[in-house]
């Protein structure tokens, strides 16, 4: 590869400089292109899968009975009366069908484990999977929101909060979740341009780039994890949070692309940051949280001032079924400061609403967020496609339905063992850290040059060696595809890898390349050294 100024890549977002990457890494056909620069898993949850497309069987056939007497392919809504008998034959006359299987005992588990109406249950769910009805309510159908409040619960490690204490959104993913909520905030006065907000970094880059844009114009006040405390945030850097010019925090717990949850020590300093800054609004983004030991969220710790986004898409593979939610607790934080804005906010807002109800005023926050998807005069046809939250249910029903968890240790130990294949091929340690979820992994390109040839190499090559060349060195020589660190705010000079979407040999390979340029640039150094 000839001379190339990379400079002209350093302000580009590292998805887009992801584009060009591969375009090297795709340059050659005489080897496989190895792409680890994206989180997109290539494993995912089957049962839940096969239970859809049987339950789009049944419920086709449940139509197709309304109008039976018309000519073939039109059908009607489905008829409740006698539909749980039906279903329960259709389970016997299908029971060699894994798919099916799993459908008859959802509903047993629907009725027998968490009490709920099984009739209403098996009705929400076909007339869901035929898509024939509009979203009712719009932000998401009653039994499907109590089932996946239910995980919530679970999964983010809420102790003691009831589920009527608790909304839920269904929106289209994490990242329509993001584009929601700063829309929001900003409609509803609670963020305002010029305003101060914290980000935890490293992070998820569209965190970095949202709030800088025209839209929110907002100051950015980075809260640092630190990476010599396996990637926590020191206490120096939590309390920044308790300046009450800052607004807001937002974090993505487990981290990316550090993939470590926040120890619990972490966490309780939070907690005691949000006694003294009761008006604080924290935004935690917990799509790593699945993967994660005895995961517990921020919004378990401090609820009433915390936005809950949580996405399907990396624990189930289910990245193109754009499926996640917003989760509130009735008591939070925004609703409070909405009932605290200036008469003249308040009149603007109730303007803004008036279409929705007689009184305006009292449309909590998440109903707001609901309204703000659809520009508010379309709120009538608001809310996640049917379709999309019976899938979202029934991965829900599937993970808490596996008592011994044998799914969750599977797609642990498929990243954990790419980790250490990775690193096993780089010639270092492979890092270890109970808080660790590996899902992603950053190469550190000083600890790893240290590690492998002494402090004096590590030197040269931090004088020496340009991170962003060595990235599309890498890409263009070896075809494997790594994203830089910098691009997530990571302070040091590094390499992301995603742990999810390449198998276990492609991995080593990845590690048997650095480990080339690794030796390769010692090479140099040694010539440098004779030549003085």
């Amino acid at each position: 590869m000839g001379k190339v100024d990379y400079s002209k890549y350093a302000k580009l977002s590292p998805f887009e400089l992801k584009d060009n990457l591969i375009e090297l890494a795709q340059s050659r056909t005489d080897r496989m292109m190895l792409n680890a620069g994206r989180g997109n898993p290539n494993f995912l949850a089957t049962i839940p899968r096969r239970a859809f497309f049987q339950l789009g069987l049944f419920s086709a056939t449940e139509s197709e009975f309304s109008f039976s007497y018309m000519p073939e392919g039109l059908g009607g809504f489905p008829r409740p009366v006698g539909l749980q008998s039906r279903f329960d034959n259709f389970i016997l006359e299908n029971r060699d069908k894994p798919g099916v299987v799993f459908l008859g005992k959802a509903v047993s588990y629907v009725r027998d484990q968490l009490g709920l109406d099984p009739d209403l249950f098996l009705l929400e769910m076909v007339e869901g999977i035929l898509g024939c009805n509009y979203p009712v309510p719009d932000r998401m159908l009653r039994v499907s929101e109590t089932i996946i409040k239910e995980y919530v619960l679970r999964e983010m490690g809420v102790q003691g909060m009831q589920k009527r204490d608790l909304d839920l959104f269904a929106v289209e993913g994490g990242t329509a979740a993001m584009a929601y909520i700063f829309n929001s905030l900003k409609e509803n006065k609670i963020i305002k341009n010029g305003d101060r907000i914290a980000i935890g970094s490293p992070i998820f880059t569209p965190y970095l780039e949202i709030p800088k844009l025209n839209d929110y114009q907002l100051e950015e006040v980075l809260i640092a994890a630190d990476p010599k405390l396996d990637w926590q945030y020191p206490e120096s850097e939590l309390r920044k949070l308790e300046d009450p010019s800052i607004k807001a925090f937002f974090l993505v717990n487990p981290s990316n692309p550090p993939s470590v949850k926040m120890s619990d020590e972490g966490l309780a300093i939070l907690a005691d940051i949000v006694k003294k800054r009761p008006d604080l609004i924290i935004l935690t983004d917990d799509v790593y949280g699945t993967f994660a030991d005895n995961f517990k969220s921020l919004f378990a710790i401090c609820p009433d001032n915390t936005i809950l986004v949580y996405s399907f898409s990396k624990y189930f593979g289910a990245t193109g079924w754009r499926l996640g939610v917003i989760a509130l607790s009735n008591n939070n934080v925004l609703d409070k400061q909405i009932a605290n804005l200036s008469k003249k906010e308040k009149k603007e807002l109730e303007e803004r609403y008036s279409s929705l109800t007689t009184d305006p005023a009292s449309i909590k926050f998440i109903d707001r967020l609901v309204a703000d998807s659809r520009n508010v005069a379309l709120n009538h046809t608001a809310g996640l496609s049917t379709p999309q939250q019976v899938q979202m249910v029934l991965f829900a029903l599937f993970n808490m339905m596996d008592s011994r968890q044998s799914y969750k240790k599977a797609v642990k130990s498929v990243v954990r063992e790419r980790d250490a294949a990775l690193y096993r091929q780089l010639g270092v340690e492979v890092p270890t850290d109970p808080n660790a979820v590996d899902y992603y992994t950053l190469v550190n390109l000083e600890n790893t040059s240290r590690t492998l040839y002494g402090d004096e190499f590590a030197d040269w090559v931090m004088k020496n060696k340009n991170p962003t060349e060595l990235l599309f060195r890498v890409a263009d020589e070896t075809g494997v595809v790594l994203l830089p660190g910098s691009g997530f705010g990571v302070q040091h000079p590094s390499a992301r890898a995603s742990l999810a979407n390449l198998n276990e040999y492609q991995y080593a390979a990845i590690g048997d390349s650095l480990r080339r340029f690794a030796d390769e640039a010692y090479a140099e150094y040694l010539k440098t050294k004779k030549g003085k």
